[in-house]
Formats: structure tokens, C-alpha cells, sequence
């Protein structure tokens, strides 16, 4: 038996699982598996993008990085290109703004964004 207490926000979680001997083995089989050769997932996850917004987050550092210099007008645009959303270029966009090797000059109508190599 397996007891879960808690809450999910305002809400209280109480819950048990019953697991026979069956039931065990199997979920004991499933975390044998995930390891790769000795290394625990979480190890091998950090090795590789873990979703399609850390893809999207390398290739847009990427883009800068080879451009140099953007507006942030021209950048969104080839950001929504990318991720073939406007809500998801912008987020991007965000990111670039916040990141290290991101240096945004803040003149006349448009922001532009430069690529910095980290020292």
C-alpha cells in the first residue's frame, strides 16, 4: 500500500494505492528500464533537450548568434517563422532579452538585439 497526502492548490489530497507483489515488480521492472547503461534518467535527460521549447530556445540563440544584430521587429518575425506561432515568438523573444550572451540597446522605435560571446 502506497499513500499519497497533500494538496493541489486550496484542494487536500489524501491518496492510497494498493499495489500486490505483481504490481511491484512491474513498476520496479519500468525504473530498471529507463536507466541507460547505469545512468539515471535525469542524468541522460540533461544530455539532450527535454521538449521542443528547449530545441526552439537553441535555435533561436542560434539565429542571433549568426545574424549578429537584429531589430526586434525583424527578430519576432523570423521567431514566429520558426516556431510557427506568434504567442511562442514572443516568449523567445522574452527569453533573448533576459539571456547573458544577449545585449538589447534600447534606441529609438524598435529595440535592437545583439549577440555577446560570454567571456
Amino acid at each position: 500500500m502506497l499513500r499519497i497526502r497533500g494538496s493541489i492548490g486550496d484542494w487536500p489530497v489524501d491518496l492510497t494505492l494498493e499495489l500486490d507483489d505483481g504490481d511491484w515488480a512491474k513498476l520496479g521492472a519500468q525504473l530498471q528500464v529507463s536507466k541507460v547503461d547505469g545512468v539515471e534518467p535525469a542524468a541522460s535527460a540533461a544530455a539532450k533537450p527535454a521538449n521542443p521549447d528547449d530545441a526552439q530556445w537553441q535555435l533561436a540563440k542560434a539565429l542571433l548568434r549568426k545574424s549578429g544584430q537584429l531589430s526586434g521587429p525583424d527578430l519576432l518575425e523570423q521567431l514566429e517563422g520558426l516556431t510557427g506561432s506568434a504567442a511562442a515568438g514572443k516568449r523567445l523573444l522574452v527569453r533573448l532579452r533576459h539571456c547573458a550572451e544577449v545585449k538589447v540597446l534600447s534606441g529609438g522605435d524598435t529595440p535592437l538585439y545583439s549577440w555577446v560571446e560570454p567571456l
